[in-house]
């Protein structure tokens, strides 16, 4: 089961967090179709914000087709993202890359900056 971390100091929308770090896990693989997301109440429980904003962000993977409410049951997954597993060997190397570049005096700003410039060289114009 997903667990949601939210930043408050991000700027980022707490409901846009969620549905972020719901496809992030179902990009990595975290979350499978089937799998029962966690209930609103126990989002709560776990990072105290408003009930509405989880079922906010709960709607919003509805309408794109990524998860299902079950009345009486909870919401479920449909579908999954990408195929980049956790355990696969290129997060193995990531993780020592952003390992050496943290070594390298470099700030988390300044390593998505790079990795961010480099994805864009490589997927310029690639829908995928």
């Amino acid at each position: 089961m997903v667990e949601y971390r939210i930043d408050r100091h991000s700027g980022v929308a707490t409901y846009v967090q969620i549905v972020q770090q719901t496809k992030q896990a179902l990009r990595m693989g975290l979350l499978k179709p089937g799998d029962r997301l966690p209930t609103a109440r126990e989002v709560v429980e776990a990072t105290a914000i408003n009930p509405n904003t989880v079922l906010k962000a709960y709607r919003e993977l509805e309408r794109e087709g990524l998860v299902e409410a079950r009345r009486g049951l909870g919401t479920f997954v449909r579908r999954s993202l990408g195929t980049a597993p956790a355990d696969s060997p290129l997060r193995t190397e990531l993780e020592q890359w952003a390992g050496r570049a943290r070594a390298a005096g470099l700030e988390r700003d300044d390593v998505a900056a790079l990795f961010t410039a480099v994805l864009d060289t490589h997927f310029q114009g690639d829908p995928r």
